[in-house]
């Protein structure tokens, strides 16, 4: 493989940080040029692992010292704004981890300062360029299920509102490469089995902002007559079975479920009728068994390598992530306002906060930012 090897530097050496070190290790066309964390642990532990020896506790001192080309921010949703835009000041690439930022704002900061800087943005939707979904993008591409009409997505039983910007990030991700721009929404949200109310907006667990509703149901509306189902209902237990994202087209439909994906070769399936077949998972053809990365990291740098040496946006660029906070946004305002949501929204801050104020509400009260703590406070 022939090309740049591009300089790739670390900021937060968590979980997703050390998801993201792996792929950039195992990728012949990236290294790694630097690590940084407050932590000086976390910073010895994967430095250890990627063979990395470069390890700061200062962004600044990192990216001065290693010059690289990309700057991945594996790190909290609270802190993706500020760190993006001090990033971006030093002119280079970033990587971010998903969802973009709380709010359109932020975002939109985010994109316009990229721009000024001539640096790209891309967003950790790794699912949407995994070897699954590209295996349901050739199928597509090929015909095999003809004209999409329909896509259904759901969650894995959070709640609601934070399953929206959690898990719902990657699925309306998903959604928008099958089914381009989205154009409007309508949502339904009930908490304790009543439409919400401005009482009912609280902080989102994990630093995601602002949220409401334990039960979600929205429908998207796409070009071409192509429409889709969202789901985000809290159950009793996390339910990962239930992550499943389905294209309904005029010739047959396409399953997809993490790394695997199918192919049912008609349009309506019925019991003990055609069967569901599996499609071949596809790879780049430098990808290697042994590598320690999940494939879906991996194709993430892959498509981050492809877009540098073609000065092209990334498939999951930060356009995609800005759009994919539309459409939540826009749910979350349909449910409140109990209306259809044009996209792209005019007025770009968060929308239940709007419905808050206009309720006469003051702030919001701190609630635990550990998920399961957070969620005592929210259900009996």
């Amino acid at each position: 493989m022939n090309g740049n090897t591009y300089r790739v530097a670390i900021l937060g050496c968590r979980g997703r940080g050390q998801a993201a070190a792996l792929a950039y290790y195992d990728h012949p066309r990236t290294k790694i040029v630097g690590l940084c964390d407050l932590i000086e642990d976390r910073l010895d532990t994967l430095g250890q692992q990627v063979d990395v020896n470069e390890r700061f506790t200062d962004l600044n001192e990192m990216i001065d010292q290693t010059s690289p080309d990309i700057v991945a921010i594996p790190t909290g949703t609270e802190f993706h704004y500020g760190l993006c835009m001090h990033v971006l000041e030093h002119g280079v690439h970033i990587e971010v981890e998903k969802p973009m930022c709380i709010d359109l704002v932020q975002a939109d900061d985010v994109i316009s300062k990229a721009e000024f800087q001539g640096s790209k943005v891309a967003v950790h939707h790794q699912g949407r360029v995994s070897p699954a979904m590209q295996a349901i993008q050739h199928a597509v591409d090929e015909g095999k299920i003809g004209k999409i009409r329909y896509i259904y997505g759901s969650g894995k039983g959070y709640y609601g509102g934070y399953g929206l910007m959690n898990i719902g990030t990657h699925m309306i991700n998903n959604m928008l490469r099958f089914g381009g721009v989205c154009r409007s929404v309508v949502a339904q949200a009930t908490t304790k089995g009543q439409p919400i109310t401005p009482q009912n907006v609280v902080p989102s667990p994990s630093g995601m902002g602002t949220i409401a509703c334990e039960h979600l149901t929205a429908t998207l509306q796409f070009d071409d007559d192509v429409t889709a189902t969202l789901l985000q209902h809290r159950f009793d237990r996390m339910d990962t079975s239930a992550y499943v994202m389905e294209i309904y087209g005029s010739e047959g439909r396409l399953f997809w479920k993490g790394s695997s994906a199918w192919w049912l070769p008609q349009p309506h399936y019925l019991p003990n009728g055609q069967q569901w077949e599996d499609l071949d998972l596809i790879f780049p053809d430098h990808y290697k068994s042994e590598n320690r990365s999940d494939p879906e990291d991996y194709c993430f740098v892959d498509d981050y390598v492809r877009a540098l040496d073609k000065d092209d946006e990334h498939e999951c660029s930060g356009y995609q992530g800005r759009h994919v906070l539309e459409v939540m946004m826009g749910i979350f305002e349909s449910a409140a306002y109990r209306r259809r949501v044009d996209l792209p929204q005019t007025d770009r801050g968060h929308p239940l906060l709007r419905w808050r104020s206009e309720a006469g509400l003051g702030d919001l009260e701190p609630l635990p930012r550990d998920y399961g703590n957070w969620l005592s406070t929210q259900v009996d």
